[in-house]
């Protein structure tokens, strides 16, 4: 446990590293809003997949019925903005994938759950964060 809310897995990246965080400030993302993919069983859509959203993504996304660019001053969500972080669920992300609208991801602060669902090699194919 990594001292978040009871019931949180344990905070790895794909790398078997520790989990790096997503976003440094605002919008802050996460499944917790902590500024990290972190996730636990009630995270049923997995929010593990930390991209830096593009238009092209937040079109794709809206298509989809998940508007995420605009906001909702309500919930306290601003809306993103292209080159925001944001942690995806792994699933919209192999959908946006596999239509060619996948944003890039980093590594370091996307969890290993994401494994379940994405390959590492399609991960590491959009990754901002390799050397």
């Amino acid at each position: 446990m990594d001292g978040g809310p009871p019931g949180r897995e344990q905070a790895l990246n794909v790398l078997g590293h520790p989990l790096a965080p997503c976003s440094h400030g605002e919008p802050v993302t996460g499944f917790y809003r902590d500024g990290d993919c972190s996730t636990g069983p009630d995270d049923l859509g997995r929010h593990v997949v930390c991209a830096r959203v593009t238009a092209e993504f937040l079109d794709f996304s809206k298509a989809r019925g998940n508007d995420l660019s605009t906001p909702v001053p309500e919930f306290g969500f601003p809306g993103l903005k292209p080159g925001d972080r944001w942690c995806l669920c792994a699933a919209r992300w192999k959908e946006a994938l596999e239509a060619d609208a996948a944003p890039r991801v980093v590594l370091t602060a996307t969890h290993q759950k994401a494994l379940e669902i994405v390959s590492l090699a399609d991960l590491k194919r959009y990754a901002i964060d390799l050397s």
